[in-house]
């Protein structure tokens, strides 16, 4: 199978992270995309909501979509997750799977800064989210070709919808009061009224 997996918070998931993976499956032919949560990145200042509630609205947010999963693996390890780890798990214990890590083009520029990087290319092929608004082609192939070089890794393009709102902005709009469910999927938007996430009222 070819896989797909986005990492990230989810705090919250919104319909950016939907058309991402979307993308991602029509550009590349993958058989699935999985969506996974983190539950103890290393940067775990910045979450708002539990693990638990940021796996129920990811689990919310790609019902009725086949080729979405939710994957746990991250969410039920107690260590702190690091990308590295992960994919070298999955490399290892699904041995007939090509894997492919999506990732935005701010990460790609990032990666590395992560912890082991170079131990991240021979496991996945990197698919990394060209927008607009964050970066250019060129910028982009010109690291792509650097980190190619320095490292043998495979990195291809994907052709990102613009980002109506990051989480952050997202979580700034429930607690202000203002509508906010234009951004997730209803059942998404329910929970987190039903919860009171983010300062949510019964909008």
């Amino acid at each position: 199978m070819r896989i797909g997996i986005m990492g990230g918070t989810f705090d919250p998931i919104h319909n950016g992270h939907l058309m991402l993976g979307r993308a991602a499956l029509t550009q590349y032919a993958l058989d699935e995309v999985w969506f996974m949560p983190n539950g103890n990145p290393p940067h775990k200042g910045n979450i708002t909501a539990p693990i638990e509630a940021r796996c129920k609205m990811t689990e919310l947010a790609i019902e009725g979509t086949k080729k979405f999963r939710l994957e746990l693996y991250e969410a039920d390890d107690k260590s702190v997750s690091y990308s590295y780890k992960t994919l070298e798990h999955f490399y290892k214990t699904r041995k007939s799977d090509k894997f492919y890590f999506i990732i935005g083009a701010d990460s790609l520029f990032m990666i590395e800064s992560w912890v082991k990087p170079e131990r991240i290319f021979p496991v996945c092929t990197l698919l990394a989210a060209c927008r607009d608004e964050i970066s250019t082609p060129e910028k982009m192939l010109s690291q792509i070709r650097c980190l190619e070089k320095k490292y043998g890794a495979g990195i291809r393009i994907l052709k990102a919808p613009l980002m109506p709102v990051s989480s952050h902005e997202l979580r700034e709009r429930i607690r202000s009061g203002k509508s906010f469910s234009n951004y997730v999927p209803a059942k998404v938007a329910e929970y987190i009224k039903k919860e009171g996430l983010y300062g949510a009222q019964n909008q």
